[in-house]
């Protein structure tokens, strides 16, 4: 398994060179871009200096966390009792995150998430039950705040203090998207180096991230100005999203899609270690493959989308459902006891990763056009709870049954699940086919913006 992880990396990594030079290609011509604005430019570079280092020790977590627990010698049923308390502590967070960051401010928030993630790195390195479920919850409530408080940030002092052109957002996201990941990769290759090059353990990769943090602390508290959001009321922010909920059919069904489809992500993030572990597999390069797949799976969104293809969004969220449910398929019978095929196994791990590329910017799409701006932090706080719900009693089931056995039937559960994800899309699909709002027009070019 060695040899052919390092050869799906390679792979993977020179797809996404051929598609994002092809897509660079393209774009060449193009006039009227923002990077010839000085100013929009020196303010990107104040974002990303600050921002992608708080990226890279997020992503740091990613290839050993499972192993960690494993090497300290929890029992499978105890390493999901950790992570289903980090689901928990998600959906809190998710549901105040927004009055947070309006009452203490989006500079403030980006600094707690710092401190936060860097207190659950730190937690890391007990051993001690209690310490590491606490760490776990940490890193639940600063997962939250990443995207919302930084890109949060960004887009009003983008908007009302440097007055740039709002045309330009999709721009310095997009980028973000792009670098996201690169660091993703990086930071599994790095985390790789760390545990099992140099024999660091699986303890090594947090520890490399809290430099990160400190980093990403100091730079947002030297070079941003505050800025607050409008701080409404907890109870007013969800009875809007309810309220919207329950008045559009379309809006339900996508939130139902995401709960089914993203609930099986994680579920998948809780196994794919103890699979490919027991075969001596490289993690850090197996979490590394897996964000190349991502980053092949948004650079060929973009292309499916572009003006060459003129494939719409639904149709593309209906076939990263499909790859998912073939994947899952897959591994059905890769991890049946005493016939496991590791390869098959990896294989199917990156289909599904290829298969989020694409559901990711197709379902951030279909949220901003179907789910009204002012309605939309409260809809997507409903959308949570289901997911981290579903995700939460996955591997509780895990939890209470034989590990060989229990994993094969977990992926046949989530197999199930994502044949009732592709229902919702049908009858999606079927309410809003006529409808023109809900198709990329010819002419956006921005179509493959990522929403992560």
């Amino acid at each position: 398994m060695l040899l052919t992880a390092y050869l799906f990396l390679v792979g993977l990594l020179a797809l996404l060179a051929v598609l994002e030079f092809s897509a660079c290609h393209s774009k060449s011509s193009a006039s009227g871009s923002p990077l010839g604005n000085p100013a929009f430019r020196q303010f990107q570079h104040v974002f990303y200096k600050a921002y992608f280092p708080a990226l890279a020790a997020d992503w740091l977590q990613g290839p050993y966390l499972y192993k960690l627990y494993q090497h300290y010698n929890f029992l499978e049923g105890q390493i999901a009792i950790i992570y289903v308390c980090g689901f928990g502590a998600s959906v809190f967070s998710g549901l105040v995150s927004t009055t947070l960051t309006g009452r203490l401010g989006r500079r403030k928030t980006c600094i707690l998430f710092c401190l936060l993630l860097a207190g659950s790195y730190l937690c890391k390195l007990s051993q001690e039950y209690f310490v590491l479920l606490t760490g776990r919850v940490l890193g639940g409530f600063a997962s939250s705040l990443l995207f919302a408080s930084f890109e949060a940030w960004y887009t009003h002092e983008h908007a009302e203090h440097h007055d740039f052109p709002p045309e330009w957002l999709p721009h310095t996201f997009t980028r973000a998207a792009v670098w996201n990941g690169g660091i993703g990769i990086a930071a599994g290759v790095t985390a790789n180096a760390c545990a099992e090059w140099l024999s660091f353990g699986p303890a090594s990769p947090s520890v490399l991230a809290v430099p990160l943090l400190a980093l990403s602390i100091v730079l947002v508290a030297r070079e941003w100005d505050e800025n607050y959001g409008q701080s409404s009321s907890f109870t007013r922010v969800c009875g809007e999203g309810l309220r919207c909920l329950l008045r559009d059919r379309r809006v339900l069904l996508l939130g139902a899609i995401q709960a089914l489809f993203e609930s099986v992500v994680y579920i998948f993030i809780f196994l794919w270690t103890p699979v490919l572990d027991q075969f001596n597999t490289p993690l850090g390069i197996a979490f590394s493959s897996f964000m190349a797949a991502s980053a092949v799976g948004s650079s060929l969104y973009r292309l499916a989308t572009s003006k060459k293809y003129h494939l719409q969004p639904m149709h593309v969220l209906c076939l990263s459902i499909l790859m998912v449910f073939f994947s899952l398929f897959m591994l059905t019978f890769s991890t049946a006891p005493g016939q496991e095929r590791p390869t098959e196994s990896l294989l199917a791990f990156l289909l599904i990763e290829l298969a989020c590329g694409l559901y990711f910017p197709a379902m951030g799409f279909l949220r901003r056009r179907l789910i009204p701006e002012k309605e939309q932090i409260g809809v997507l706080n409903w959308f949570r709870v289901p997911l981290n719900l579903l995700a939460g009693l996955g591997l509780l089931v895990l939890h209470d049954s034989d590990y060989q056995s229990g994993t094969r039937n977990m992926f046949s559960l989530c197999a199930v699940t994502m044949l009732f994800a592709l229902l919702c899309v049908v009858s999606l699909f079927s309410m809003v086919r006529n409808d023109s709002e809900l198709r990329l027009p010819t002419s956006e070019t921005e179509a493959g913006e990522n929403e992560l």
